[in-house]
């Protein structure tokens, strides 16, 4: 019987063949030499007494790459599980937010899909805890073979209430591939967590929500930056950063949107649900010609994060490996930019350092 092939809503040419991989390659190994790799994504010590002791109040905190640990409801949930300090042959750009010795035990795991750099196997396996492996359809068989029993699969759309989370697998517009023989054997895309224990579910009820402006000025880099410095003088008294910080209320609504390239089901996505906080990829988009139906550009990610309608928008998918030609710097530029131009308020877009903790309700 011939496996099943997934597909994306609409058809788009995917630019995932050994020939034009080739081509991008040849091209790279001259463009890669000018690019300049100085400025690293900062990472701050880890409020670790927080993470540990924390089973009320929700909190965000980056690891790297596309990996959070989220807090939320009394569940401890993790992203796309990627600690390795390499990608194929290139180092870790900047270490992760989080050891994973360090991270609490885990009670949901959520893939996005089967790309190595958002699904390390031996990351998976060092992370404590129960760990309810939640995946794409399709992708519970491999992850059987290498020993693991908690999975359930989801197809689009579909949902599962977990301890006072319902957790939704969303469209995203990708591919996949471990191997050369398994390309598109399982789906890809991106999960909405809603609390429903304490605001009910699609009540888009934000009247006890507050706002904490910023105030501080310069482009992204430099506030990513200042967020950093500021979490180091304060130490953990109120968390890293968190004075500097917006609240969201006490029961927000996470949109991990995975890998995608731009497409209509961003809109679905926000007609569906009533997003407080979308984490959203700006990186890996260079080439464009080569990257463009896969990965959406920092532009591209601020249409989708309107498109969606959330309320605030937190990068990543950038400053941990060299997946594409583009650099962290250059991502985070082009994302200020266009937030500029776009007239979007400046406390909207959170850019986090690695390693804080955003405690979305505040104290």
């Amino acid at each position: 019987m011939k496996p099943r092939r997934f597909e994306n809503q609409q058809q788009v040419e995917q630019h995932n063949s050994f020939k034009q991989f080739k081509r991008w390659r040849s091209e790279r190994s001259n463009k890669i030499k000018s690019k300049d790799y100085s400025y690293t994504v900062p990472n701050v010590e880890p409020d670790l007494h927080y993470l540990h002791h924390n089973r009320k109040h929700p909190s965000v905190t980056w690891v790297g790459h596309s990996t959070f640990l989220i807090q939320m409801a009394g569940l401890n949930i993790v992203t796309d599980p990627v600690w390795s300090g390499n990608m194929a042959f290139e180092k870790r750009l900047a270490p992760p937010g989080i050891p994973i010795s360090d991270v609490p035990p885990v009670d949901v795991v959520l893939i996005s899909h089967s790309h190595y750099d958002h699904l390390n196997i031996n990351s998976l396996r060092k992370l404590g805890g129960v760990k309810q492996i939640l995946v794409p359809a399709g992708l519970a068989g491999k992850l059987k073979l290498k020993g693991f029993r908690r999975i359930k699969e989801l197809h689009w759309w579909e949902s599962v209430h977990i301890h006072g989370v319902k957790f939704t697998f969303v469209p995203s517009q990708h591919w996949t591939r471990r191997n050369p023989w398994d390309t598109n054997s399982s789906h890809w895309g991106g999960w909405v967590m809603e609390p429903y224990a304490t605001l009910p579910s699609g009540s888009g009820d934000h009247s006890h929500a507050k706002v904490h402006l910023h105030g501080t000025g310069g482009g992204v880099a430099e506030r990513e930056q200042k967020a950093a410095e500021a979490a180091d003088r304060q130490g953990h008294s109120h968390g890293p950063g968190h004075a500097a910080r917006p609240v969201t209320g006490v029961a927000p609504t996470v949109y991990f949107a995975g890998d995608s390239g731009y497409f209509p089901g961003f809109k679905d996505i926000g007609r569906k649900f009533h997003i407080d906080v979308a984490l959203m990829p700006i990186g890996a988009y260079e080439p464009e010609w080569f990257m463009g139906p896969q990965h959406v550009t920092p532009e591209e990610s601020l249409q989708a994060f309107e498109d969606v309608k959330a309320r605030f928008f937190v990068p990543m998918h950038y400053g941990a490996f060299k997946l594409a030609d583009d650099t962290p710097r250059e991502a985070l530029d082009r994302l200020e930019a266009c937030r500029e131009s776009r007239c979007i308020e400046e406390e909207r877009i959170v850019v986090l350092p690695h390693g804080e903790s955003w405690r979305l309700a505040g104290e």
